[in-house]
């Protein structure tokens, strides 16, 4: 049988395409997510682990406390050293003429080969007054050999004990300042703690100057004396430090040591890659299993006689499970191979960018193994079912065809009540983990119930294919016979139709989750801001000029500004809050609710303040008015200009509230163009950006944010996506070779070849397009149960239904439907019908 099952890959070599395919999409994106992962910390030690790469042992402190003179005095005078670099680092601030940047100095090694960092210009310092600085910092403020630069230590505490061996430290009048000449030019360090910052490097006594009394070093680097062996010298020099074994490293443990603390232990990224990689597993089973299916139907026949010849069953089953191992083992290799390609090519590119010059390809053998492993067991579990298909009829009677799943036998009865159980409890628990705002509860209740839909799908996707299949009865012939086709066999159909549905499902219910969040998180925004930017100056600071204002309001992207004014104080029950006035063509002008819009009897108060009536004291005046309470809470009141006249220029009251700007903005911006506008904002009033708050501004980040996480996952989903449409083009493949003599009789009896053609491709767009409408109505339900069970504890959440994008998703699915026939219709329409009607 062995002969046999390798007689099938070679002979039918063409059917066998799809699962590979399938197989090695799932296997590259899992075998590149463990990629990843490894890459990342290989990238991270690279990263971090200059500092030690020369050294041969790293003595650390034991805990927050640096390592005293004392020690780095021990370690270099022990015999079993030859060499060693006591590293002291100190942030400074540097004033590099033109501007002044967060940096931080260390002091060299007196010996070269502990440098960690390499010299490409110049020379290193060679006295107190010199100092070396890195490449990126000299080529951003433009400085070369021969520069001056001014390092600004810290100060030292003032006053306080001074505990054992001091007097206590005395006030520091001024920080220690050193200018030094620039004699070197550095590469600059990938350490992770230095980014973005300026790195200088000079002698031990300029750092000495810079730094705080007994400052200590941060680590000591070792090279050990010849013959000297790791274990003895790790032993040795924890001893003489008086310190555990634990804090003498090797560079590796070391770096391995700071990548865990940057890390926690955890790899929140590798656990959510994973997840999506399983969704690509779980479509590529669906596709592998239906692909056997089918191959294992078209030879019942074959089959049937090699019964008839004396194979037992086990040795049929055996033969089908060898066709799956093999195309499984080489799927998953050629997976592993294309996701160590693709690695290498990204980190290639990634690293031609200076600053991520270390970022280094990793290929941990438990990518590999994992990669094919799972790829072979995937395939080989997935044909299990069809393997077990091909003997579970007697020899005769798979001359037969056999009967499909459905209610009237007891495969399809037991297959529907699981279904229904498992949908039924999961759809409760997802109810009520999204009144409850429980996500912990409606997350695995919403994955059961999914399962059980997939469970119960063979009862009824078939049906909707058919009812569906009457939308191309106008397309006459070729129409109705596609509607015949798509559900001639129901479980291929909803084999096919369920891989799609769940790429489908996925998709869209992050859509509308997104829709979702981004509806609650705007909602509660407007409820915290009652206009799209708010400017605000402090007290004692200049008032904003009303050319300013002109300036501002000239700007693209401005709609309307107003200044409020102060016009006295708002008591309402025991709260007094100032009022300012904005005259009703401005309330109109900028604030969107009606509710937030004072009349002229009247006085909006912040939303915490609960008061139906309020006294307004103006001047030495005093006037009762209606309260109503705005839908945003807040520290002041609002009333009309209309009715209430500002407060007098001179009165004292003006000095202790400063009115804000109110300011709306085109809505079109997107968060790109926001962020131009408020630097450009700033810049008209002469305000600082921070000063600059309002509701459009968050918004615009919060949909920054989400709009790249959707992005991300989307993509991540398209993996399975595609996938699935695979399997549809393997389904119509797989019915073409089925149907040959059937086609072929069918243009011996005058259907055209673009007839031919249109069959096939409506028969792939009942299939994509029954799978993506389910696919969206689900996505779409459990989008807005998600959202709801995790945002509804701080938000009211509300449904909201991306349409547009739902009904692009449908269209690239059916469109991606079609797509999927051309090559199989190509191959139905170009095969002439003498030539088909001859094939058995």
């Amino acid at each position: 049988m062995l002969q046999v099952a390798l007689s099938q890959l070679r002979t039918h070599s063409r059917r066998f395409i799809a699962i590979t395919l399938a197989v090695l999409l799932a296997v590259a994106f899992l075998s590149a997510t463990l990629m990843v992962n490894a890459s990342t910390k290989a990238s991270l030690k690279a990263s971090i682990g200059q500092a030690y790469a020369s050294a041969d042992l790293v003595v650390s402190p034991p805990g927050f406390d640096p390592l005293t003179t004392a020690a780095a005095k021990t370690v270099a005078s022990s015999p079993l050293v030859a060499e060693s670099y006591a590293q002291r680092s100190v942030y400074v601030e540097s004033n590099l003429g033109a501007s002044s940047v967060a940096s931080f100095i260390r002091n060299m090694p007196a010996s070269a080969s502990l440098e960690p960092v390499k010299l490409l210009s110049g020379s290193w310092p060679s006295s107190d007054g010199e100092v070396a600085v890195d490449s990126v910092t000299a080529a951003r403020n433009s400085l070369a050999v021969g520069g001056k630069v001014t390092l600004t230590g810290q100060t030292a505490p003032t006053g306080g004990s001074g505990g054992t061996g001091g007097s206590g430290g005395s006030p520091a009048d001024k920080a220690p300042e050193l200018t030094a000449t620039v004699s070197g030019i550095t590469a600059a360090s990938n350490e992770p703690n230095a980014s973005g910052m300026a790195q200088f490097v000079g002698t031990a006594a300029a750092v000495d100057r810079l730094s705080l009394p007994d400052a200590g070093y941060g680590v000591i680097t070792v090279k050990l004396a010849p013959g000297v062996s790791l274990a003895d010298a790790k032993t040795a020099l924890a001893g003489a430090v008086g310190q555990a074994a634990d804090t003498v490293l090797t560079p590796d443990e070391k770096t391995t040591q700071k990548v865990a603390s940057f890390t926690d232990g955890q790899d929140q990224l590798t656990i959510v890659l994973l997840a999506f990689a399983a969704v690509a597993l779980l479509v590529a089973a669906l596709v592998v299993s239906n692909t056997f299916s089918v191959l294992v139907a078209q030879r019942t026949r074959e089959l049937a006689l090699l019964r008839c010849v004396g194979a037992s069953r086990s040795q049929v089953s055996r033969s089908v499970i060898v066709e799956a191992l093999v195309v499984g083992f080489i799927a998953s290799v050629l997976g592993v191979l294309a996701a160590t390609g693709t690695m290498a090519l990204v980190l290639t590119l990634l690293s031609q960018n200076p600053d991520f010059s270390f970022a280094t390809l990793a290929v941990p053998p438990s990518a590999i193994i994992a990669g094919i492993v799972v790829g072979t067991l995937l395939t080989v579990l997935a044909a299990l079912v069809p393997a077990r298909a091909a003997t579970r009829v007697a020899p005769l009677a798979a001359l037969r065809p056999a009967d499909d799943l459905s209610v009237h036998n007891s495969g399809g009865r037991v297959r529907l009540a699981i279904g229904v159980v498992l949908l039924l409890a999961g759809g409760a628990g997802l109810v009520y983990g999204g009144i409850s705002s429980q996500l912990l509860v409606a997350l695995p209740s919403g994955a059961l119930s999914f399962v059980g839909f997939l469970m119960a799908a063979s009862l009824f996707v078939p049906k909707l294919v058919s009812l569906a299949g009457t939308l191309a009865a106008p397309a006459g012939v070729p129409g109705k016979m596609a509607a015949a086709n798509a559900v001639r066999n129901p479980r291929r159909t909803t084999a096919t139709a369920s891989a799609l549905l769940i790429g489908v499902t996925l998709v869209t219910m992050m859509m509308t989750g997104a829709a979702t969040a981004r509806n609650a998180f705007n909602t509660e925004l407007d409820g915290h801001y009652p206009v799209d930017i708010t400017a605000e100056t402090r007290p004692g600071d200049p008032e904003i000029t009303e050319a300013a204002v002109a300036k501002a309001a000239a700007l693209p992207g401005v709609r309307h500004i107003a200044r409020l004014q102060l016009v006295g104080v708002v008591t309402a029950g025991d709260t007094q809050i100032p009022a300012y006035g904005i005259s009703d063509a401005d309330a109109n002008a900028l604030l969107a609710n009606p509710a937030n819009r004072p009349t002229r009897t009247s006085a909006v108060l912040p939303a915490s303040i609960k008061a139906t009536t309020a006294s307004l004291a103006a001047g030495s005046q005093s006037t009762n008015v209606t309260a109503t309470p705005a839908t945003t809470d807040g520290h002041s009141a609002l009333v009309s200009l209309d009715a209430f006249p500002p407060l007098a220029a001179d009165d004292p009251l003006r000095a202790q509230a400063v009115a804000p700007l109110w300011i709306s903005v085109d809505q079109s911006l997107d968060a790109n163009a926001l962020m131009d506008l408020r630097t450009q904002l700033a810049s008209a009033l002469g305000v600082n950006e921070f000063q600059l708050s309002g509701a459009v501004l968050e918004k615009a980040m919060f949909n920054q944010v989400i709009d790249m996480l959707l992005l991300v996952v989307t993509g991540l989903l398209a993996v399975a996506v595609f996938i699935a449409l695979i399997g549809v083009a393997n389904t119509l493949s797989l019915s073409v070779l089925e149907r040959t003599r059937e086609n072929s009789l069918l243009r011996a009896l005058g259907l055209t070849r673009g007839q031919l053609r249109g069959m096939l491709a409506l028969e792939a767009l009942l299939i994509a397009g029954v799978a993506a409408i389910i696919g969206s109505a689900l996505g779409a339900l459990y989008g807005w149960a998600g959202a709801q069970s995790a945002l509804g504890t701080f938000a009211d959440v509300t449904a909201v239904i991306p349409w547009g994008q739902i009904l692009a998703v449908v269209g690239v699915a059916a469109v991606a439907g079609l797509l999927a026939s051309v090559v199989p219709a190509h191959r139905a329409a170009k095969l002439s019908p003498v030539e088909g009607l001859a094939m058995d």
